[in-house]
């Protein structure tokens, strides 16, 4: 009787033991080991001096459609409808200025200004529309020719809108009256208004 106690005691411990052993091992199978890596690289820095004047906010619509022929005379034609809702911030380098200051009559001309420039553009891609052939599937490479295209077609608006009339009417102020608070005198200003003019007659 006390040898059948103790086998039926043996056997509930090696039970207890092998069950105790199968879940540590579906515990450790479940469990997924991630490794991350991060390496930065500075490359350069170097002192700036930009000057935001404006801000602006734009919705383009851009139409993407590509057409191929399969064994040249079966057409597949893939699309994508985008609206690009961007933040567009307007101003200017003045690493790119050049001015004179005359210290006996108090005056300071303006040699040579830049034009206003897009210093930022944020954009924000809404995709609409998906159309893809059988045989022409739209891919990674397409959503990032997209993304390029429509971000380039913001920032012609952007460079052909108001805002670099805008940024220049506020960089005229505000160096008139910076020199003014010194008590000197700004010549030569209207070179700050030739910049939108040359923006609008670019071909870009």
């Amino acid at each position: 009787m006390s040898d059948g106690i103790g086998l039926l005691l043996i056997g509930l411990l090696l039970g207890a033991l092998v069950t105790f052993l199968v879940w540590k091992l579906k515990g450790k199978s479940s469990k997924s080991i991630v490794h991350e890596s991060s390496h930065t690289v500075v490359e350069g820095i170097r002192k700036v001096f930009k000057v935001v004047l404006v801000e602006g906010v734009f919705n383009e619509l851009y139409n993407y459609e590509e057409t191929k022929k399969l064994f040249g005379f079966l057409p597949s034609t893939k699309r994508a409808l985008v609206i690009i809702e961007a933040k567009v911030l307007v101003g200017y380098d003045f690493s790119k200025c050049e001015w004179e200051a005359d210290e006996q009559t108090r005056k300071i001309k303006l040699v040579s200004f830049p034009d206003p420039e897009i210093l930022s553009i944020e954009p924000d891609y809404k995709y609409y529309n998906f159309d893809e052939g059988m045989f022409n599937l739209l891919n990674r490479d397409d959503l990032t020719r997209i993304q390029s295209n429509g971000k380039k077609q913001v920032e012609l608006a952007a460079l052909k809108s108001d805002l670099p009339r805008m940024a220049a009417e506020q960089m005229r102020t505000m160096l008139t009256e910076v020199v003014q608070a010194k008590q000197w005198q700004l010549e030569d200003a209207h070179k700050i208004d030739a910049g939108p003019r040359r923006l609008l007659n670019r071909k870009v």
